[in-house]
Formats: structure tokens, C-alpha cells, sequence
């Protein structure tokens, strides 16, 4: 895997930020959730394709709603993205759903069910001392 230059991790962050507030603010489609967040932004080194991997606070139906929602929108997004960002080239957008916040908080769940029965360390400590 190639290692980011300056000039596209800027770009990366530029795209990444312009796209969330077009999402956020511009888009109109009921299909999308509003508690949808664009994580990250990889945009390609010829400027010509961008994936954005998005996250949707919600069930799967609402996910996938969300999803077809963007695809449906992407010409719109695109042209706004254009008139926000001067770039030779306007990517195209490939939109990616990105489950890795819920999968962090269904690992720190787990996490949380396994420890809740073990007795925490402070209170055998205590329970020797007053011994």
C-alpha cells in the first residue's frame, strides 16, 4: 500500500469535509438518515475516484436506505463538490459502509458482560487490609 503524500492527505481531508457538510446540509432525500457521519475519505492519486466509507447510526434497513440514498444522489454530490473544491478533476464517489463504530461498541459491550462478573481488584485488596 502506497504511503499518502502531503498534497493527498490534504486533499483527503478537503473532500472529507465538504462531503459531510453537502450530506449534512444540502441533500433532501428521506431515505438518508440524519445520524449519518462520513468517516474517512481515500481519494485516489489521479483524483479521478474517491471511496468514502460512511457511517449510519441505525439498523440495517435504515443503513441500506441511507446507502441507496447516496448512490441515487451521487451526480448532485458530485457537482456540489465540484463548486466547493478547485480540483482538476471532480472524483467520482464510491460510497462504502463502514461498520467499524459498531463493531467497537459491540466488542466493548462484550467486554463489559465478561468483566461485570469478575470482582474488581480494589475490593479483594480492601477485604485482605481489614483481614
Amino acid at each position: 500500500m502506497r504511503k499518502n503524500s502531503i498534497k493527498n492527505t490534504r486533499i483527503n481531508g478537503e473532500v472529507l469535509r465538504e462531503l459531510s457538510n453537502i450530506i449534512r446540509g444540502e441533500i433532501k432525500d428521506p431515505r438518508i438518515n440524519p445520524m449519518t457521519s462520513v468517516v474517512t475519505v481515500e481519494v485516489a492519486p489521479d483524483l479521478k475516484t474517491c471511496k468514502a466509507y460512511i457511517s449510519v447510526l441505525g439498523d440495517e434497513e435504515s443503513q441500506k436506505a441511507t446507502l441507496a440514498g447516496l448512490r441515487s444522489a451521487e451526480g448532485y454530490i458530485r457537482r456540489q463538490l465540484a463548486h466547493s473544491i478547485n480540483l482538476r478533476n471532480t472524483p467520482e464517489i464510491t460510497f462504502v459502509l463502514d461498520q467499524s463504530i459498531e463493531y467497537g461498541v459491540r466488542m466493548s459491550k462484550m467486554i463489559d458482560d465478561v468483566t461485570k462478573d469478575i470482582p474488581d481488584r480494589a475490593d479483594e485488596a480492601e477485604e485482605e487490609t481489614e483481614e
